[in-house]
C-alpha cells in the first residue's frame, strides 16, 4: 500500500498562529502585545503620598499596579496596616471590591472607616492560614469577573496549617511556608493578570542575622530580610520598604505633647517599572482625627532643592516663569489647600523635578537615590 504523501504546512498569519495556541491552552494565553494584554498596567491605585505615586513608575504618576502582585514591608510600627487601609479605601472609590485577609485579629473598624473605607464593600476574613488564604483568592478569582484588591495583613504572621495542628519545635516545620508561597504564588499570578485584579501582600522587616567573616559586610549591604522565602520575592511586581526615622523628632505630638503620628522614610526595594532604589518619606497619623500619609506636608521636602524653590531667612519663595508667592514653612499646608493656584504651580514643579527629571536623566542621579533629610515642616498643631 502506497504511503499518503506528507502535507507542507501552508504560510499562516500570527494571528491563527495566536489562535492556535490559545485553543491549545483553552483560554486566552497569547497575545499581541500592540494591543490590550495582561502584561500592561493600565491602572494604579493611589497609595495616599503623591510623592511615592510619583517614584513608583518612570515617567508618571502610578501607584499600587492593578493585575500585579505588590509587597510593601516595613519595621514594626512604620505605618504597613495604615498604608493598607487608605489603598483600600482609594480602590473602593475606583469601584473595586476589597478583601482584607488578617492574620492578627487586630484590624479595627473604626480605624478602616476613618481611613476612608466602606465597610459594607469590605470584605474582612480571618487568614488562618496560608493555604486557606491562597484557596481563597484563587477561587474568588474564578467566581467573579469583578476587579477585587486583596490585601493580605499580614503573610509573616500567617501560619500553615501544619503550623497549627503540629506542636512548637520550629524545627518540625521548617520552610514550610516557603514551599507553599513558592508553589501558591506561581499558581496566582496568571489569574491575577487575567482578571486584573490586585494582590497587596505586607511583611516583616526583619534584621539580617547573619555569622562568617563577610557578617558584617553583609549587615552593612542588606541590613533586612523578609519572611516567606526567596521564591516569593519573584512574584513582586513592586516591593515598598518602609523604616523609621531615627531622629528626636520622629514623631508627631498633638499640642499637650501626645504621640500621635510618626516619621517614614520609604524605598523603592524593587520595580518593573525602573524606579528600583528611589526613597522618598512622609508621616503617617495613627492617633488623631486625620488618619492616614499627611500628603501635602511632604511636598514641600518633595521639590525642596529645585531651583524653583528658594531660601531666604525664614522666608521662601515658589517662583516659576509667570507665578511667584512668598511664604513661610509652618504656612505650607494652609496655602495648599486654600490656594489654587499655588498647589496648581506645587504640582507642576514635583511632576517637573520627581518625574520628568528622572525619566530624561537630567541631573545628578544621587538627588534620586539618596534618601531624604528629615522632614523639614514645623508639626504644628494637631485636632
Amino acid at each position: 500500500m502506497a504511503r499518503k504523501a506528507k502535507t507542507k504546512p501552508g504560510k499562516v498569519s500570527m494571528q491563527d498562529l495566536r489562535k492556535l495556541v490559545n485553543q491549545k491552552a483553552g483560554r486566552n494565553v497569547a497575545h499581541n502585545l500592540t494591543e490590550a494584554n495582561p502584561t500592561e498596567v493600565k491602572d494604579w491605585i493611589p497609595t495616599g503620598s503623591r510623592w511615592l505615586d510619583s517614584i513608583i513608575c518612570k515617567g508618571q504618576i502610578a501607584g499600587i499596579p492593578v493585575g500585579k502582585i505588590t509587597e510593601i514591608a516595613g519595621l514594626t510600627s512604620t505605618g504597613k496596616s495604615y498604608m493598607a487601609a487608605q489603598i483600600a479605601a482609594n480602590a473602593q472609590k475606583q469601584g473595586k471590591l476589597v478583601v482584607y485577609f488578617d492574620s492578627e485579629s487586630a484590624i479595627d473598624p473604626t480605624f478602616l472607616e476613618s481611613a476612608g473605607c466602606v465597610l459594607d464593600d469590605l470584605m474582612y476574613v480571618q487568614a488562618s492560614s496560608v493555604e486557606f488564604v491562597l484557596e481563597t483568592i484563587e477561587e474568588l478569582l474564578g467566581a467573579t469577573d469583578e476587579k477585587i484588591l486583596f490585601v493580605w495583613d499580614s503573610l509573616a504572621f500567617t501560619p500553615a496549617i501544619s503550623d497549627v495542628e503540629g506542636d512548637f519545635n520550629p524545627q518540625s516545620s521548617m520552610a514550610v511556608k516557603a514551599r507553599i508561597l513558592a508553589k501558591g504564588m506561581s499558581k496566582i499570578t496568571l489569574p491575577i493578570a487575567d482578571k486584573q485584579a490586585t494582590l497587596l501582600v505586607l511583611n516583616q522587616l526583619k534584621d539580617n542575622i547573619t555569622s562568617g567573616p563577610l557578617a558584617r559586610i553583609t549587615a552593612m549591604t542588606t541590613p533586612y530580610i523578609t519572611p516567606g522565602g526567596k521564591a516569593l520575592v519573584y512574584s513582586y511586581s513592586l516591593r515598598i520598604w518602609l523604616t523609621g526615622r531615627k531622629a528626636k523628632s520622629a514623631f508627631v505630638l498633638d499640642d499637650k505633647g501626645y504621640r500621635v503620628g510618626s516619621e517614614v522614610k520609604v524605598r523603592i526595594e524593587k520595580s518593573r517599572f525602573g524606579t528600583q532604589g528611589r526613597n522618598c518619606a512622609f508621616r503617617i497619623m495613627w492617633g488623631s482625627a486625620d488618619i492616614g500619609v499627611r500628603d501635602e506636608e511632604s511636598w514641600f521636602d518633595a521639590i525642596k532643592g529645585s531651583d524653583s524653590l528658594t531660601s531666604a531667612g525664614a522666608w521662601y519663595t515658589l517662583k516659576t516663569d509667570n507665578y511667584e508667592k512668598k511664604f513661610q514653612p509652618s504656612k505650607w499646608v494652609a496655602l495648599i489647600n486654600s490656594d489654587t493656584e499655588f498647589r496648581e504651580h506645587v504640582e507642576k514643579i514635583m511632576d517637573e523635578e520627581i518625574i520628568y527629571r528622572f525619566s530624561n536623566r537630567s541631573g545628578n542621579a544621587t538627588d534620586f537615590y539618596e534618601e531624604p533629610e528629615d522632614i523639614s515642616i514645623p508639626v504644628g498643631k494637631t485636632k
